[in-house]
């Protein structure tokens, strides 16, 4: 059994800090939010992620897993500690480090033996050479320690399998000795480990996630292409994903990316690459593509309907992704501002999101079923492919529907049997 801290009880942290502890370590989970902690020693859980509180209450009712806003406590016998705070955009898109820099100098002040100081958060490519200079300085006297980078991979919605299951482990050091450690951390995942310096482990991280944006911009360019010819896009993103060197996942076309990751961490890479005086085309392009899918579904609507003005518009999910209550640069909130503004009523449903969603479509109208929101709707727009909107009763949401006008950005449906249905029907690239 290891004993781990982990700072930063968000999305990420707290999905690291059940699972070590699910593999028999002790985990300690620190965060400077007195409620969260609070809550989360109720039982209370700050985020929505399947399975995830079950894990919790398992780990702490076994004394495995324990929460702490104090430093003191939480690194006291701890040899390994996981930063795991938020490192949103800034203002010029580069990626604000504030709170890892507090979590550095904070372990700097309270550590008392040696340390690994893990960076998980997503980070620019030199902040671990960064976070080492602020432990130096800070050190009330010099106790030896090194920094690790091992950027996380968890898919909102999946995270729980994507830890205990990964595609792969990326840890980063210039300390080979701590490196294996952490390596040896993670050999119970029996998952292929690589093992690399600092700055490349920090790039791997932002590679992945602009390559993975990149993959989704670009089906969304195919599938306007497919549209303009009379193609299929699900057909061929299923043809092209047979192919090894391509692969099916990330081929969906729809709406575009959102949530926590892609967004900041594109913006964040084109801003890199600008800072060194480099011109990436290619990522400023894909979130470009990514923004106008929001766009264009409002504008196809407008077109259905004639004009927005007085129409009543309904939007089936309003999370960035199904199986999570992320609202984080989520479409719906762009798609609902576009037609407010352009004199549409909004009105909306998610089977999660929409106690987190109220306080950001403060003008939207909500609604706990479905078939309500639908009563009287000019048209639906499928936002989040919630595996709830499979299932609905299309005959019935025909029936209450003023206009039967289906908008669908996540391809959900078939169009052969909207068209039998009765529905006017517009999916992505079909």
């Amino acid at each position: 059994m290891k004993q781990i801290c982990v700072v930063g009880v968000g999305y990420v942290g707290l999905v690291t800090g059940a699972c070590f502890s699910d593999l028999g370590n002790k985990v300690v989970a620190l965060d400077v939010n007195p409620e969260r902690v609070e809550n989360l020693k109720k039982g209370i859980m700050p985020i929505y992620e399947p399975g995830l509180e079950e894990l919790v209450r398992r780990n702490v009712n076994a004394g495995r897993l324990t929460f702490t806003t104090s430093y003191s406590e939480a690194l006291e016998g701890s040899e390994f500690v996981f930063i795991a705070v938020g490192t949103p955009s800034g203002v010029k898109g580069e990626a604000d480090l504030q709170y890892v820099a507090s979590a550095a100098k904070s372990i700097a002040e309270n550590m008392k033996t040696p340390l690994i100081i893990i960076n998980k958060s997503t980070v620019p490519i030199g902040t671990g050479d960064w976070v080492a200079d602020i432990v130096k300085r800070e050190q009330p006297k010099t106790i030896d320690f090194a920094v690790v980078s091992c950027p996380e991979f968890l898919r909102e919605g999946s995270a729980i399998g994507d830890f205990m299951q990964p595609h792969r482990n990326v840890i980063g050091s210039f300390d080979r000795d701590a490196a294996n450690k952490v390596a040896e951390l993670h050999l119970p995942l029996r998952a292929p480990i690589v093992i690399t310096d600092l700055r490349t482990a920090e790039m791997i991280k932002y590679a992945s996630n602009a390559f993975l944006a990149t993959k989704i911009s670009f089906i969304n360019e195919i599938a306007e292409i497919c549209e303009a010819y009379g193609a299929d896009v699900k057909e061929v993103a299923a043809g092209m994903g047979y192919d090894a060197r391509i692969g099916r996942h990330f081929l969906d076309a729809g709406l575009g990316w959102g949530g926590s990751c892609f967004p900041k961490d594109v913006l964040a890479l084109a801003y890199m690459a600008e800072e060194k005086g480099l011109d990436p085309r290619i990522l400023n392009t894909v979130m470009d593509v990514n923004y106008d899918r929001r766009k264009a579904i409002v504008r196809w609507t407008e077109e259905m309907l004639g004009s927005l003005s007085g129409k009543t518009i309904g939007l089936l999910g309003l999370a960035f992704k199904p199986n999570t209550d992320d609202m984080r640069d989520a479409p719906s909130v762009d798609i609902a501002q576009e037609l407010n503004a352009a004199g549409a009523i909004v009105r909306g449903y998610d089977p999660v999101a929409m106690e987190v969603a109220r306080p950001l479509l403060p003008a939207i109208q909500m609604f706990n079923d479905p078939y309500e929101m639908a009563q009287d709707c000019d048209a639906l727009i499928v936002v989040t492919e919630w595996n709830e909107f499979k299932q609905l009763n299309l005959a019935k949401v025909k029936t209450l529907l003023k206009t039967p006008i289906i908008m669908d950005g996540r391809n959900i449906y078939d169009p052969a049997n909207m068209k039998e249905l009765g529905f006017t029907y517009r999916a992505i690239g079909r």
